[in-house]
């Protein structure tokens, strides 16, 4: 039989308190979505952008020390011997823009790496060349990929991923409540291949995003993944109905603003800047742009990111498991405690039955509509 509605929506003021009580959740979402984003992407000016000007002769460190005091903190501006160098350092995302000075100045960008950052560059050695009296000639030395014209696929790639592994969580942690951890565990892992596999297939043959090196952005996809949802679902164990907000603090409001999707470190706040330097969001976007796009540079770096979170969700699915025996261990000396009349048994599995499903269809319902 149905445990029906909870007891706290057994009187009207009881409703009341049980629905305002379950508004905190989404209205500390609202708080902490706005604090993040606009925090991170309200007003994005440059600070220490690394730039290069072409040359080693005076007219060249005059330039260069020009630009890095006008800029007053927004510019790093040092001079490269020659095009080479220049077009290396963009390659190897040691910088962000080349400026080659002369009668017909040409400014290197790399919009793989950033199109927001090369937008930045571009607006600076404009007014510089305009200054001079010349036109400038912009060179892209690394182009993104036909279907991505703005850089900025593989963070809308990274957001489809991310709701789908921390929205798994909800459904896992929720639904899946009176199952043992280590299936809960399986399911996760199952959910993370899933995930990335439509992940590779929206960035590839659906809407191609990139052209080359799909099966190292579907290994990083799921690696990602799989960590979230593994994190997630050992958090659960601690944090019940809480975990969606627990998530999505760290998935959404702390990921996708420090991933340098939109915009790198260099253009935001330090905080997310900092956090740019190993969240595993980050850890993403940048290995997807370095396999793909700058030969692997760095490559080895960010995907050590990923795999650390994912030992994370292993280690924080262990702590839970460790907590569920000692709950059930505590239950069954409670159990062999209680007295053993003949109405008592009867009665109580049935009791303790519908308090499980009471609760975890409560917790299915609440985190399914807050997270997905």
């Amino acid at each position: 039989m149905s445990a029906g509605p909870s007891a706290a929506a057994g009187s009207p003021a009881g409703a009341l308190r049980h629905v305002l009580s379950h508004l905190v959740t989404p209205l500390l979402m609202c708080v902490g979505m706005g604090l993040a984003y606009l925090g991170a992407f309200h007003a994005p000016q440059p600070h220490d952008l690394r730039v290069d000007v072409v040359g080693s002769g005076p007219s060249a460190q005059v330039l260069a020390q020009t630009l890095q005091d006008k800029g007053d903190g927004a510019l790093s501006v040092r001079t490269v011997a020659d095009r080479a160098a220049a077009a290396g350092h963009l390659r190897t995302q040691a910088s962000y823009g080349a400026y080659l000075p002369g009668e017909h100045p040409e400014l290197l960008v790399a919009t793989a790496s950033s199109d927001t950052s090369a937008t930045v560059v571009e607006k600076v050695f404009t007014q510089v060349a305009a200054e001079q009296g010349s036109p400038l000639k912009v060179t892209d030395i690394a182009p993104t990929a036909d279907g991505d014209p703005t850089g900025q696929g593989i963070f809308f790639l990274l957001v489809a991923v991310s709701i789908g592994s921390y929205a798994s969580v909800a459904v896992i942690g929720g639904a899946g409540a009176v199952l043992r951890l280590r299936v809960r565990a399986a399911l996760a892992l199952g959910a993370s291949l899933v995930v990335s596999v439509i992940g590779a297939v929206l960035a590839g043959p659906l809407f191609g995003l990139v052209d080359q090196g799909l099966a190292g952005l579907w290994a990083m996809a799921w690696l990602y993944s799989a960590g979230i949802l593994l994190i997630g679902v050992g958090l659960h164990t601690f944090l019940k109905r809480w975990t969606t907000l627990g998530v999505m603090v760290l998935f959404v409001m702390l990921n996708f603003t420090s991933s340098g999707g939109i915009f790198r470190p260099e253009l935001e706040p330090g905080f997310f800047g900092a956090l740019h330097s190993f969240w595993n969001g980050a850890g993403f976007v940048e290995g997807v742009r370095s396999h793909v796009y700058f030969g692997g540079h760095a490559l080895g770096g960010n995907v050590l990111v990923l795999a650390l979170w994912f030992v994370a969700g292993l280690v924080m699915t262990g702590l839970a498991g460790l907590a569920e025996r000692k709950r059930w261990a505590a239950d069954a000396r409670t159990a062999r405690s209680a007295p053993t009349g003949k109405h008592s048994t009867a009665r109580e599995p049935a009791a303790v039955e519908e308090a499980v499903a009471a609760e975890a269809e409560e917790e299915e319902e609440m985190e399914e509509a807050v997270g997905v």
